[in-house]
């Protein structure tokens, strides 16, 4: 049977970095908004070796979409083996310290539209008896910062989800990795200074399926960053209160 692997926020170019590494010999199903326009999103896919590649609507934040997106694609492909959550916001820190909408539209995106998501997709994969889910938290949410304290909240709080759901899943066939990045240089931070530590998509790609087939059930990426951030946890507050994004 032909493994099918889901990416959640089919332009995002972790998600899609993601699937390019699983696609030989898989049904790729990219889903995102304005899903006509994934030309060449499909294109990518299908030539790093998927047999077949669906697109399909979806927009995270209309949660009541979620569940006949999910039983469409069950109805079509019978099981879905890989899911990969990566779909997000990063919006604008100073807009959102002062624009009560723009903040909870971050917060939305970022952690409630994950948990209705998450919590639909368990359901699921518990009867299917198998399945594995992708989970992308962040270091901004491992202790959250002045700088980006609205977002770093919402992934501080997926990253909490996360790890309880993965410990709910324990024992029932159902696997989720989390996953931690630093600093990503893309299309989000264009325009940004990287960070110290910083990395690509195709390098959280790589630390992502290279966790995937190890069985691990988190990864920091780079690794460093763990030591790093178990030292910082413990920085003075009126130092971290200076701390860069």
């Amino acid at each position: 049977m032909t493994r099918t692997v889901v990416v959640l926020g089919g332009r995002s170019e972790i998600g899609l970095a993601v699937a390019r590494r699983l696609a030989p010999g898989a049904t790729v199903v990219l889903a995102a908004r304005r899903s006509g326009d994934l030309d060449a999103e499909e294109t990518t896919v299908r030539e790093a070796g998927a047999v077949a590649v669906e697109r399909v609507e979806f927009d995270a934040d209309d949660l009541a979409s979620h569940q006949p997106l999910l039983d469409g694609l069950v109805a079509r492909h019978g099981r879905l083996d890989v899911v990969v959550v990566a779909f997000g916001l990063l919006g604008e820190q100073s807009r959102a310290e002062a624009d009560p909408e723009h903040a909870v539209q971050i917060v939305h995106t970022d952690y409630v539209a994950h948990v209705a998501i998450l919590t639909r997709l368990a359901t699921l994969l518990r009867a299917q008896g198998d399945g594995t889910l992708v989970v992308y938290s962040s270091v901004a949410g491992a202790r959250v910062r002045r700088a980006n304290y609205v977002y770093g909240s919402a992934k501080a709080g997926l990253d909490g989800f996360a790890s309880g759901l993965a410990d709910a899943l324990h024992g029932t066939g159902v696997r989720l990795l989390l996953v931690r990045p630093g600093f990503v240089i893309g299309r989000m931070t264009e325009g940004m200074t990287p960070a110290p530590l910083s990395s690509t998509p195709g390098q959280v790609a790589d630390a992502t399926v290279a966790a995937l087939r190890s069985g691990r059930s988190e990864v920091w990426v780079p690794a460093a960053l763990q030591p790093v951030f178990a030292l910082l946890r413990h920085a003075p507050r009126a130092l971290w209160r200076r701390m860069p994004r």
